[in-house]
Formats: C-alpha cells, structure tokens, sequence
C-alpha cells in the first residue's frame, strides 16, 4: 500500500534553508524554554502524592488553588486534566501524614468548598522523594546511554557529512518535544521518558531509510547533481515514510483519546514526536548532509588496487 501512484517530484533540497531556519528557531526556543522555564516533573522524579479528582460539573483551577492554601496546603500544583471537571493536584511529601490521610483529607477540602458540585476521588499515587531523585538518575543515564549507543551505530554505519546529519536531526527531535513540554509546563514523567527514548529510535528508523537511498542512488545516478539524487531519494521514500507515520499515528491518537490519565502524557509526547520526526527524516537530516558538501566520491566504494603476480 502506497500514498501515491507513483514517485513524486518535490523539490525538497531547494527548500532545506527554510527548513532549517524553521527548525533552529524551534531549537532555540526549546532551549530557552527549558532554561527559563524548566520541566514540570512529576511525582515520578520529585516524590510526592497525586491526586486525581473528577466534578460533576466544570471546576475553576484558580478556585481549587485558593481552597488548597486556605487548607494548609498552598504549595500545591493543581491543574485541569483532560477536561475541565478532571483536576490533577500534587502535594510534596508531608512526613506526618500518609498518602491515605492526605487524600482524604485534601478531598474534605474539595468537597466543603465544591458546593452543589459533587467531587469523586479517581486515583492517589505516593512516591517518595528518594525513589523520585533515584528515578530521576536512572531515566537520565538510561537517555545518555541509549543517546550514546546511537551516536556509535551512526559513526560507523555512515560517511561523516550523513553521520553528522543523523546525528542532528536525532537531537533535534527529543529538544523539541522538551521544550514543548517546558513551554506548556505539561508534566514530564517516567511515561514521557518513555515516549522520548522510542521516538528517538523512530526518527533514527527513517533517516536510515532515508540515507540507505540516497547512498544506492549516488552509487547508481551518474549524471545527476548532489541535490537532484538527494530530492530523488527523499520522494522514493515518502511515501514508506508517510505510510509507516500514518499507521502509527492511529494507534497513538487511539491511546491518546480513549488510554485515560496514565498514557496521557506518554501519547501526547508519541503524537509530537511522530510529526517532529517525520518532519526531522525528511527536512533536516539529508539537507545538512548536503549542506556539509555530500558528492559522489564521498559515497563510491574505493576501487581495488590491481593484484600483482607475485610469482617469479
């Protein structure tokens, strides 16, 4: 099954600086959203207690903070999930009091205040600060490593100029999905982690597709200039790239939809990154390949030397 009827010609490499200068704003953005504004952790990585309630009706956040502080707990994050009757609350861990007490009495609270508008308990979670900051170690070396691992195969799979383009749009992705996060402060926890890590490896997964193309056709099209191989191997690909991307954004609006609260984050993250990394595999890992000077002789297998006779 394809998207088209046959290869189409879109002049993908004329539009690469548009590309890239789109795609470094972004960066940029990510980055600055990420220092300034950092990540909202979840319980997963700070410890704490969450509480999942549901209204009857509509719930005003602003509301819901002010009865909180009034309560004694004016510290807590509280926040619409969903839809505006779920409301997620996260309290910091209270040696006094278990999660259980907590909630329940969190849920007093609510319910003293919500009036004709009935409040339901949905779900407590309790992970304490240090299994957070011991998750927090592990989600980070198990980035760093898997980041690692990928950077070896890429050396050594690829010429230099189409490693470093691999290698640019694969940090490309994840840093943009960060500073999405940041921007929105969505709640980054073990789940996104997740999601990050196996887009990392799907974006990697197409600009292989992508780059084992483009060195069979530069090994096959002689007359060919650079750009007109690059563009001729990026839309004999599209359509694998666009049909593998719309199959799996099936699934993951399915998950995203109808997976409830637990897989919210992690297929918002799947849905970002699906488009970011189809965008990455087409966009900007073959364009900075070209743009770093990829010819011809850089891809052609080295000649063998003439044997000599060795006998007298």
């Amino acid at each position: 099954m394809e998207f088209f009827k046959k290869v189409s010609s879109i002049d993908f490499m004329g539009k690469r600086w548009y590309a890239i200068t789109i795609s470094a704003t972004l960066f940029v953005f990510s980055l600055v959203m990420l220092l300034v504004r950092g990540l909202n952790l979840g319980v997963d990585f700070t410890g704490g207690t969450v509480i999942e309630v549901g209204y009857a009706q509509a719930a005003e956040v602003s509301s819901i903070r002010t009865l909180l502080a009034k309560g004694g707990y004016d510290e807590a994050m509280v926040q619409n999930f969903g839809t505006t009757r779920d409301v997620l609350i996260r309290i910091a861990p209270r040696p006094d009091m278990t999660s259980a007490m907590l909630s329940e009495r969190v849920l007093g609270i609510l319910r003293e205040g919500a009036g004709d508008n009935h409040v339901d308990m949905r779900r407590v979670e309790f992970v304490g600060p240090q299994v957070g900051e011991e998750l927090k170690e592990a989600g980070g070396m198990a980035l760093i490593f898997a980041t690692l691992a990928i950077l070896v195969y890429v050396a050594l799979r690829f010429e230099y100029r189409m490693a470093i383009g691999a290698i640019v749009a694969m940090f490309h992705d994840p840093i943009i999905i960060l500073g999405l996060f940041a921007a929105f402060y969505m709640e980054f926890d073990l789940t996104v982690l997740a999601a990050l890590l196996a887009i990392i490896g799907y974006s990697l997964n197409d600009t292989v597709v992508v780059f084992d193309r483009i060195r069979e056709n530069f090994r096959k099209l002689r007359k060919e200039t650079p750009q007109d191989i690059i563009n001729r191997s990026v839309n004999e690909t599209l359509s694998r790239t666009l049909m593998t991307s719309f199959a799996t954004l099936l699934v993951v609006i399915a998950m995203f939809l109808w997976g409830g609260s637990t897989l919210h984050g992690f297929s918002l993250a799947l849905l970002i990154g699906i488009f970011v990394g189809t965008y990455s595999s087409i966009f900007i890992a073959a364009p900075v390949a070209l743009s770093l000077g990829l010819d011809r002789q850089a891809l052609l297998p080295p000649k063998k030397e003439d044997e000599v006779d060795a006998r007298p």
